[in-house]
């Protein structure tokens, strides 16, 4: 039987300016009201006013320490 979980697996998301995170999450989970500044796999970095609680359904490969608050939890 095919599973169609949100995910499987979790991680905090450790915020870096120079480390692409270590897996890339399907989605990111905001444990704590924050800013999450996220690059994308061609080099474009955005900004996303997140609340506790919410999901930003979106596979980055890098959360930036630079302009990032709050906390993060990445599943996959």
């Amino acid at each position: 039987m095919a599973s169609y979980a949100m995910g499987e697996h979790h991680l905090a998301l450790v915020p870096s300016d120079t480390e692409d995170l270590p897996v890339r999450p399907r989605a990111i989970y905001c444990a704590e009201d924050g800013t999450a500044v996220i690059r994308d796999e061609d080099g474009v970095d955005l900004a996303y006013p997140m609340t506790a609680g919410t999901v930003l359904a979106f596979r980055g490969v890098r959360l930036l320490a630079t302009g990032t608050t709050g906390t993060f939890y990445g599943w996959w």
